[in-house]
């Protein structure tokens, strides 16, 4: 492939080496239908030379651009945006719009025009660009609105698309109900459901295996968070690294916690998308049980931040003011993924999750014009500077506001619990926590003390507390440091908690006294300590930041840059030529043969009106009017035709049943138009399979292609009922 991807045309000299490359046969066959009879003596080099001189020609270059359709344009374009691509690629991107049998009809038109050819590239026959014509190609490759159709949202244009239950979103758009719901995951001793050999070992929920969960945390999440799949969600705080399945424990992980709601809004949406995709192909290859393409992309906490980047590159290509046919998105999203060496195979499975994570909503224009996606317009609410996001509702609970940062919701979730999470759709969403006893041991077994709890009370209500909330808090961290559990396992008692080395739920479990007030215990087990001293009657018991592990509140190790900053580039950095211009100004971005081509072909109409020629060559000099082989009247003139019947129309039964033998014996496309029940004109593209008799009438046997109602059908149609058959070239560069 070209090492110079921002100028899609190959030197002349390559175009004119491909050219002379060709079969005797059909170079000859392509000179003779540019310039006539070649006389001898010739030179091929020579050929070439005039051929060159003859495309170099103003007029011819004029009426070359007079004849461009909308499906030259496309394939045009699309052949730059590509960068020299092979048939397989072209037929890839236009899938849902263009069949290969109707693309390489358009494709071969292309060649016979002289606008594109092929070379061999390492045992490839790829497409290029005729250099010859820069002129004429550049403001077409340049224009990529045809590809890329999009229309501005119109008021009142449509409605928004009713989803599937199983497609509502899965994103948590509220700060205050994501922090509610870490809340409420970190507060829940155990999760699941202890697996024996006759229990089910699991549920899934479009996502990893987990265990079953406990029917406690099950009601819980249905009274706090009624819409939510509580499962997948478990799953993708899992495949993000925010959390670890131990047993029947989730283990937090704050530092990845903490970077996670350091992310702008938008940011922590993309990497939830991108968990929610792993969880989803996770899924599928799991209930597959079967090799496929998702798996040579390996696992790794790299993982999400590939496929966060490549949705965060995906979006900033979208206008929010506008909205988009599927057939835009895929083809953004695929070349995209091409060069980056992603997923673009995996373009189904991004669109459902852009779509359950809110990322795009659909809007059903009409039942004509089908489904068309946008960019979900909700902007989060800010804080203004001086106003409270928090408020105190008694002395030891506060009501959640909007405005409340992902980042400070988290802060507080780290210290207090859930008190109330209620959505409503006519009174709003109303999330309020609470300071417990149990909440603040929480806050200190991370670290926190009093004071670091209060100042960020004090700066999120604008210092409206009451005032025994810092008595309270300060009580609770003096006892808390009254008894303190270390790891070893050693159990340290303050001189008047010393008794409790003597007590019957305490002193069987003591080993060894290495200090007064300091015992070396025979078990391992932090938690049979924990429900020894609370029996004992002790309700507030320490377990320091570094010696919490088995409860889920060490940090262990260092994940920096697990969540980082995501950033756009422009498409360049992706290996992409030519920038994507999606802004079409109608719902048509036709481009149609001008009124010019069409006067140009009439011109030569009427010229070949005048000629004395026999049927046939006329037939034939139409056709290559038809197809926009003729660019001024001197080759009606000399061309020196070789007869070669392409197409039958009407009554010409001979004709057709000759053309369709040649089609079946070559394997060559037909195109078919014949008449429907209603008078309308039916058309489709397709290989012949037989001509069959039936009732002393030839029917065609043809497997159609094409995106009607006729697409993929094996089609039986009398000759006599068709108005139009038409047998399409091959290429006369050998594919």
């Amino acid at each position: 492939m070209k090492t110079n991807s921002s100028n899609p045309f190959r030197p002349v000299d390559h175009w004119k080496s491909a050219i002379m490359a060709l079969p005797e046969s059909n170079f000859f066959e392509l000179l003779r239908s540019v310039f006539g009879n070649i006389k001898t003596p010739f030179s091929k080099h020579k050929l070439v030379e005039d051929l060159f001189a003859f495309l170099s020609k103003k007029e011819n270059r004029k009426t070359i651009a007079a004849f461009m359709g909308e499906q030259d344009h496309k394939v045009i374009a699309a052949t730059a945006l590509l960068n020299e691509p092979e048939t397989g690629n072209l037929e890839n991107f236009f899938a849902g719009e263009m069949t290969s049998a109707e693309l390489q009809a358009v494709i071969i038109n292309l060649e016979e025009r002289l606008i594109l050819y092929r070379f061999r590239d390492e045992k490839k026959l790829r497409l290029a660009l005729n250099p010859v014509l820069d002129e004429v190609l550049a403001p077409l490759i340049a224009d990529t609105r045809p590809l890329f159709p999009s229309f501005p949202i119109e008021e009142n244009a449509g409605t928004k698309a009713m989803l599937p239950e199983n497609c509502r979103s899965s994103y948590i758009s509220d700060p205050r109900i994501m922090a509610a719901l870490l809340t409420f995951i970190i507060e829940e001793e155990e999760l699941f459901k202890a697996e024996t050999g006759t229990e089910p070992k699991g549920t899934r929920s479009q996502g990893t295996l987990i265990p079953e969960l406990r029917k406690k945390v099950l009601d819980g999440m249905k009274k706090n968070f009624p819409e939510l799949d509580f499962e997948l969600a478990i799953n993708n705080l899992i495949q993000l690294g925010l959390f670890s399945r131990k047993d029947r424990l989730l283990i937090p992980s704050m530092e990845k916690i903490t970077e996670y709601s350091e992310l702008s809004d938008p940011e922590r949406q993309e990497y939830w998308a991108a968990g929610l995709f792993i969880c989803f192909k996770e899924s599928e290859k799991s209930t597959h049980n079967s090799h496929s393409d998702w798996d040579t992309f390996s696992f790794s906490w790299s993982r999400p931040r590939t496929i966060a980047s490549s949705i965060h590159r995906f979006i900033s290509l979208l206008d929010p003011e506008r909205i988009y046919p599927e057939l835009t998105l895929r083809r953004l999203w695929e070349l995209l993924e091409e060069r980056s060496g992603g997923m673009a195979n995996q373009w189904p499975s991004f669109l459902a999750v852009m779509e359950k994570t809110s990322l795009l909503e659909a809007k059903s224009i009409s039942e004509k014009e089908g489904t068309f996606w946008f960019l979900h317009p909700g902007k989060p609410k800010k804080q203004s500077a001086g106003e409270p996001v928090i408020a105190m509702d008694t002395a030891f609970s506060f009501i959640l506001y909007p405005e409340i940062s992902f980042a400070d919701a988290l802060a507080l979730s780290a210290f207090c619990s859930i008190k109330e999470c209620a959505v409503n759709e006519s009174t709003g969403t109303l999330i309020s926590f609470e300071l417990t006893s149990k909440s603040a041991v929480r806050g200190f077994d991370q670290g926190l003390d009093a004071k670091t709890m209060m100042d960020l009370l004090n700066r999120l209500s604008e210092n409206r507390l009451d005032p025994n909330l810092d008595w309270t808090l300060k009580e609770w961290e003096k006892r808390y440091t009254g008894v303190s559990l270390h790891q070893g396992i050693v159990l340290t008692l303050t001189e008047d908690n010393r008794y409790l080395a003597k007590a019957g739920p305490v002193s069987h479990l003591i080993g060894k006294t290495l200090a007064p007030g300091v015992y070396l215990l025979s078990t391992e087990e932090r938690s049979t300590v924990v429900r020894a001293l609370h029996k004992a009657g002790i309700d507030i018991v320490a377990q320091r930041p570094d010696e919490a592990a088995n409860t889920g509140y060490k940090r262990v190790g260092s994940f920096r840059n697990t969540f980082p900053h995501l950033y756009s580039s422009d498409a360049a950095e992706y290996g992409l030529a030519y920038s994507f211009n999606t802004n079409t100004d109608s719902k048509t971005s036709e481009i149609k043969t001008s009124d010019e081509g069409a006067a140009i072909k009439e011109k030569f109409r009427e010229a070949l009106g005048k000629m004395k020629i026999t049927k046939q060559e006329r037939d034939e000099l139409l056709a290559r009017i038809e197809r926009g082989l003729v660019l001024n009247e001197s080759q009606l003139e000399s061309t020196s035709v070789r007869y070669e019947k392409l197409e039958a129309r009407g009554l010409d039964y001979t004709g057709k049943t000759t053309i369709a033998k040649q089609a079946i014996e070559t394997g060559s496309l037909l195109e078919i138009t014949w008449p429907g029940r209603d008078g309308e004109s039916n058309r489709t593209i397709g290989i012949p399979q037989a001509l069959e008799k039936k009732e002393g009438e030839s029917v065609l046997v043809l497997k159609a292609s094409g995106n009607s109602e006729n697409a993929a059908r094996v089609l039986k149609i009398p000759l006599g009922k068709i108005s139009l058959l038409r047998r399409i070239k091959q290429s006369i560069f050998g594919e």
